[in-house]
């Protein structure tokens, strides 16, 4: 026996005015509820609890306090984002004119170390002429190499 079987039965004890009224009835009251609450109608019927002004009342205040935090918030990080910027801007200023300056030191470094190998190996041709290790042709050419560089 199915649901439209005892729905059957109901309808058929009863006389057929009677019957068509409550059919009536039951017809508007579905459609008004149907209006009001869709589809959760035939789900949970008239015991929908709609918001009241109220609470209604109470999401607006609590979304208006969420916008001012969340704009606080805003506020800082951007002010934290331009810290971050002057700070980056002040360290690659500092970062160029340490590589700067360290390109002319090295620069400085270099040709101070290599003036004093010069006359390193100025020195030790010499010595090798002393002890006739080279000879004086030998020691020409590698000063005139040496005053090359």
């Amino acid at each position: 026996m199915t649901g439209w079987d005892i729905l059957d039965r109901f309808i058929s004890s009863f006389p057929p005015v009677a019957a068509t009224i409550l059919l009536i009835v039951a017809a508007v009251i579905f459609i008004i509820g149907f209006s009001k609450h869709g589809f959760n109608f035939l789900k949970y019927g008239f015991k929908q609890m709609a918001l009241d002004s109220s609470l209604e009342k109470r999401f607006d205040e609590m979304e208006a306090k969420f916008d001012v935090r969340f704009s606080s918030i805003d506020d800082r990080f951007s002010s934290i984002d331009r810290r971050i910027d002057e700070l980056n801007t002040g360290f690659r200023t500092e970062l160029d004119e340490f590589r700067t300056d360290f390109k002319a030191e090295l620069a400085t470094i270099k040709v101070n170390h290599f003036g004093h190998l010069k006359d390193f190996l100025t020195e030790l041709t010499s010595i090798l002429q002393d002890k006739d290790i080279i000879s004086n042709a030998e020691k020409a050419r590698l000063d005139n190499q040496l005053r090359g560089m």
